[in-house]
């Protein structure tokens, strides 16, 4: 089975910065995608950053220029830099990643905290 921890959450000031990471374990296993999305209290989860392990990219509309996904493949890894962070940010963040053959896997989320 495949486990994906998640850390970095917590509380933050507007404006400030959060950095959040991602390491998978248990079986070895190579990633197409992984990533990161959001949920906000009485709304639906929601993309927020993926990269693919070839290295493309996309971002949702509201983070981009603010938020910055990396993903280290010899690790199994993703970090998530978030910068300039708004109150809007507050969301409990899962992390996401897929195989082609296996599926989907989703950590259990940290949550984040932007208010003054």
């Amino acid at each position: 089975q495949v486990q994906l921890v998640e850390s970095g959450g917590g509380l933050v000031q507007p404006g400030g910065s959060l950095r959040l990471s991602c390491a998978a374990s248990g079986i070895a296993l190579w990633f197409d995608a992984m990533g990161w999305y959001r949920q906000a209290p009485g709304k639906q989860r929601e993309l927020v950053a993926t990269i693919t392990h070839g290295g493309s990219i996309n971002y949702a509309d509201s983070v981009k220029g603010r938020f910055t996904i990396s993903l280290d493949t010899a690790k199994n890894t993703v970090d998530l830099q978030m910068n300039s962070l708004k109150s809007e940010d507050t969301a409990v963040y899962y992390c996401y990643a897929v195989n082609g053959i296996r599926g989907g896997f989703w950590g259990r989320g940290t949550q984040v905290t932007v208010s003054s």
